[in-house]
């Protein structure tokens, strides 16, 4: 990662850097002018979720793009996949999506998809922060003596709708089904209970009432405790959570039980298997991922494949073992034989498919993973140095390591998005690896925190 990027695209607090409005316009510039070397007249498609600083960071994204002679299209609201889906169904050079994700509101981000509705490789990543940090970049439309045009795409939601609706087979209909959905009072907020409604199903909705500053507040993928509720209340068959950008789900089952994202990627596998549809018999998860979903794979014979933490990486890696299916602890899953990115209703439609091909409810679906305790504590750093460079955290994690042998493992790693240090341990005594963990979150806030001990 560079010191724009991070593990998805660019993030930070609106008004400072690097979400500064010199900044969108910069980069803007940057993918446009990498992105136009193949055409001769270029454009590039622009989303956002529901953050009140997205109106601010589109005009300033687009007047970069446009000052450099390529046209902008705004597609207006719309999941992140929606934006994926458009620039790579159209005859677009790129997309750009603006949003943080699961972030605050008072965060906004910068995602750039290639042609292709892939995002873009580290190398790729490289050049566009190369230009921006330079200093030069606003030399470079100087020569342009034709700005680029501003059209709005008045029909990409009900396009990315469509194609959603598209990939469940006509014979799955979802006609008595009662679904609540969770719409983080995002982008999906529209979207998602729409799809469902359309395919038969009983719907009901939450937080799908955005402001521009409720996004993510104590709701979606990230806070599913009055979604959880509310299944139980209805006796619904399933709740669907998903995150600002729509690009993330957590789902609940009838009982009110929390499936994570490798519940959902064990369930989907096996559904995809049992069809003929899990091309190549693989799966490909993060270093995250629970150590109940590689032992649920190796029993139902699939083999598991893990990368780096970003669905970047997943997509990767999937392309590189000719795998269909991936995805992360935290929710972004990738169906690639209907999508290029994590899609959140998609896999929620996958989720509701299994359940009603196989005709089980969710909490027997979910019975073929048994996930091992985990505790994760997040400490605010005000630096990040290699975690291997800093003797007294390599000292402490190799005693844990040592003390919990192969019956568990540590993970310590920074956020590619926020100022923070993540700590996971895993074990089959939630006492044990509370303790593991805590101890080794108060070694790294002592030498990297903000509240030094």
């Amino acid at each position: 990662m560079g010191e724009l990027f991070g593990t998805d695209g660019i993030r930070g607090i609106a008004n400072e850097h690097p979400m500064t409005v010199e900044m969108a316009v910069n980069i803007g510039r940057a993918a446009a002018f990498l992105f136009r070397k193949s055409k001769k007249k270029s454009s590039i498609i622009i989303g956002k979720d529901t953050r009140i600083s997205g109106d601010m960071i589109e005009h300033a994204l687009v007047s970069g793009i446009c000052s450099m002679g390529t046209d902008a299209y705004l597609a207006g609201i719309i999941p992140t996949p929606g934006v994926a889906f458009i620039t790579s169904s159209t005859d677009s050079t790129a997309g750009v999506v603006i949003s943080a994700s699961h972030n605050p509101f008072y965060d906004n981000g910068i995602k750039i998809f290639k042609e292709d509705g892939q995002k873009l490789s580290d190398e790729i990543e490289s050049e566009i922060e190369h230009l921006v940090q330079n200093g030069d970049i606003h030399t470079l439309c100087k020569s342009v003596r034709k700005p680029g045009t501003v059209y709005k795409i008045d029909d990409a939601v009900k396009r990315y709708s469509d194609f959603l609706v598209s990939t469940l087979p006509k014979s799955c209909s979802l006609q008595g089904v009662k679904i609540v959905i969770d719409c983080s009072n995002g982008a999906t907020y529209k979207i998602a209970p729409e799809i469902f409604k359309k395919l038969g199903a009983d719907v009901e909705t939450l937080f799908d009432s955005p402001d521009g500053e409720n996004i993510n507040e104590n709701c979606g993928s990230q806070h599913p405790e009055a979604l959880k509720k509310r299944v139980v209340e209805t006796g619904a068959d399933i709740g669907l959570a998903f995150d600002g950008d729509g690009d993330r789900l957590i789902a609940v089952n009838e009982k009110g039980d929390i499936l994570t994202g490798d519940q959902i990627l064990a369930i989907c596998a096996k559904d995809m298997k049992l069809r003929g549809a899990l091309k190549n018999n693989t799966v490909v998860s993060t270093i995250m991922s629970n150590m109940g979903l590689g032992t649920a794979l190796k029993e139902m014979n699939i083999d598991h494949v893990k990368t780096k933490v970003g669905d970047r990486h997943v997509l990767e890696k999937m392309l590189s073992a000719g795998a269909v299916l991936g995805g992360e602890e935290s929710g972004h899953m990738i169906f690639l034989d209907y999508h290029t990115t994590g899609d959140g209703i998609l896999a929620g439609l996958r989720l509701v498919e299994a359940m009603s091909s196989q005709l089980k409810p969710l909490s027997e679906l979910a019975e073929i993973i048994h996930l091992f305790p985990q505790v994760l504590i997040n400490v605010e750093v005000t630096k990040k140095p290699d975690i291997r460079e800093v003797p007294v955290i390599v000292n402490k994690i190799e005693s844990v390591e040592s003390c919990m042998g192969e019956k568990g493992r540590v993970l310590v790693r920074y956020s590619g998005t926020q100022p923070l240090c993540r700590i996971m341990v895993e074990g089959p005594d939630i006492d044990e690896i509370r303790k593991h963990c805590q101890q080794i979150a108060d070694i790294v806030n002592q030498e990297l925190g903000k509240c030094r001990l």
